[in-house]
């Protein structure tokens, strides 16, 4: 009685012998001395070599040991020991391979100590320049809710600035401000030197004057900033529905059309739009609103609105917004007298 196998063998599958010959592309090393398939390779970590557990030939030699380390030092924090440091940071100069003392030892603080002064040793005064710019940049740009490409981008024209030293006698401040300004045109998410003035606390002039520089010296292409980039950021601070947001980037573009509003700055156009708009879908917004918003005074807002009052026969068609959703009803008399 044959014994029970708990796992039998798979059968061999039958070799069709009208079969075409097909190469073995499998790549596998094997002995050249004694040839056993399949091979038992060992590797020995501590000579440094590659050799064959049946008749020791020495297959390679100088082989990496990328395992992690029989132990760490750190107090049973979790860390990981392989051996593999920092993401390089292409921000910053050099090969960036040395070794930086840990911050965590179980709540004693002398890693931290230590840590301050090795970095107070090692780093030299125009990395630490440069990453106290970074870290500047990084929470300027989180403060206002801008993504990280516009944070890289003005980290790379900070870099770019202090390397080539296009910007000599100016401020770190001004030259932040100015880096944060045209990356934030460059990325098409853009923003007022007023909203950069009032991030960075550098005079609007300052900020002006650096930017024109940069462009200058740089020879980077910048987008103009359009009415229709600052339509969707007002709008959504000023919690108006979707439907009027659409219908003012719409009153914007007619009214760049006919030159209704030619000469206005584009944070004017996009003001009087929304407050012509939100009067005529019933969800009115004030001139105080919106001024507090789009940082224009009341007076600005007024003069542009009166000239889209006079020509809103001409700007809006009524008839083709009666067959959207929630237009139901709408007319010119729910617009405000200028």
């Amino acid at each position: 009685m044959s014994p029970h196998i708990p796992f039998p063998l798979r059968e061999t599958a039958k070799v069709d012998e009208n079969q075409p010959f097909q190469p073995n592309l499998n790549v596998s090393l094997t002995c050249p001395d004694c040839r056993i398939k399949p091979p038992h390779i060992v590797e020995e970590f501590a000579s440094g070599d590659l050799v064959c557990g049946d008749c020791g030939l020495v297959l390679g030699d100088r082989i990496i040991d990328t395992r992690s380390e029989w132990r760490t030092f750190a107090n049973d924090e979790g860390d990981d020991p392989s051996r593999v440091g920092a993401a390089s940071n292409p921000l910053l100069d050099g090969d960036q391979l040395d070794t930086v003392i840990s911050r965590r030892d179980g709540g004693t603080g002398i890693s931290r100590d230590l840590n301050k002064i090795q970095g107070r040793a090692t780093a030299q005064k125009g990395e630490r320049n440069l990453m106290q710019a970074y870290k500047e940049i990084t929470a300027m740009c989180d403060s206002i809710s801008l993504s990280k490409v516009v944070s890289d981008t003005a980290k790379q024209l900070y870099k770019r600035v202090e390397d080539e030293k296009l910007l000599r006698g100016k401020s770190s401040d001004a030259i932040i401000a100015a880096c944060i300004c045209i990356a934030c045109r460059q990325e098409r998410v853009a923003r007022t030197f007023r909203e950069i003035c009032a991030l960075t606390r550098v005079p609007k002039k300052e900020i002006g004057r650096c930017c024109n520089a940069l462009k200058a010296k740089l020879q980077t292409s910048t987008s103009v900033m359009n009415s229709e980039d600052l339509m969707s950021r007002f709008c959504s601070n000023l919690q108006l529905p979707n439907y009027v947001q659409k219908s003012g980037v719409d009153l914007v573009r007619r009214a760049k059309e006919l030159g209704t509003l030619a000469g206005k700055s584009p944070i004017s156009v996009a003001a009087a739009c929304i407050y012509l708009v939100s009067y005529l879908f019933k969800s009115p917004r004030t001139t105080k609103d919106i001024a507090n918003v789009a940082g224009v005074s009341e007076a600005t807002i007024k003069a542009a609105y009166k000239s889209l009052y006079t020509e809103k026969e001409k700007l809006i068609d009524l008839n083709s917004l009666k067959d959207k959703p929630n237009c139901e009803g709408i007319s010119f008399d729910e617009l405000v007298l200028p």
